[in-house]
């Protein structure tokens, strides 16, 4: 028979308990924490503001396509693009042109100078102008950046019957025109004395029209007379 004496003495042994591991001691006063080190002043720039833009090498496109700066894409292509999206691919194809290779955009300088500001996120105006070009086939994303096709593509039929009828008129009409060979020629001579006096190339097609050539006419005139 156990007495009480004998359980007090098992508690106090610790006989039957689980072991009990020691509490570690608290750090001694007036030690402080490790400070946190201090923000970098380039802590907010996460996200990097600069995309690098390459042409996009379609051979079939950059062939038959249309100058984004045309009034084919003015007529035709703004309706689905946009607004935003038409004058962004215009400054990108620009870009281009001028160093051909490739460059860096800076996305905060482009939106201003477009008249918006840019914001990191997919609902910025001048991000939903960029989503835009990679909607519809005229951009698409690479590794560092996007590339951008230099000539655009006749309107998909998808995209026409959206039109209002007279925009599907306008379009049928510029399809099927007859190119006339005197007034080719006519416009040909026009538009190289244009180049000789330095008129910039991308308004030749915009004052052929106004002297009265024809739309279709007028576009592949200009359209020669920038490749030179």
């Amino acid at each position: 028979m156990t007495s009480i004496d004998d359980n007090t003495r098992n508690d106090r042994s610790g006989a039957g308990l689980p072991d009990r591991r020691p509490i570690p001691p608290p750090p001694p006063r007036g030690v402080a924490a490790p400070a946190a080190p201090p923000p970098s002043p380039h802590a907010a720039e996460v996200e990097t503001t600069v995309l690098m833009i390459r042409a996009w090498i379609d051979p079939v496109v950059d062939e038959s396509g249309h100058d984004p700066r045309s009034r084919y894409v003015e007529q035709f292509w703004l309706g689905v693009l946009g607004p935003t999206a038409t004058w962004l691919l215009r400054r990108l194809v620009a870009g281009l042109e001028q160093r051909p290779a490739g460059y860096e955009l800076d996305l905060d300088i482009t939106a201003q100078a477009m008249g918006m500001s840019y914001r990191t996120g997919r609902s910025s105006p001048f991000s939903k102008a960029l989503q835009r070009c990679t909607m519809f086939g005229l951009a698409h994303q690479t590794s560092d950046g996007i590339a951008v096709r230099r000539r655009v593509p006749a309107v998909a039929h998808r995209h026409l019957r959206r039109m209002p009828d007279v925009v599907q008129r306008a379009h049928d009409e510029w399809a099927r025109a007859t190119i006339d060979v005197d007034q080719l020629t006519r416009a040909h001579r026009l538009a190289l004395a244009m180049l000789d006096v330095g008129d910039d190339p991308a308004m030749i097609e915009h004052r052929l029209v106004a002297i009265g050539i024809a739309d279709a006419i007028a576009a592949e005139v200009a359209d020669n007379a920038c490749r030179l």
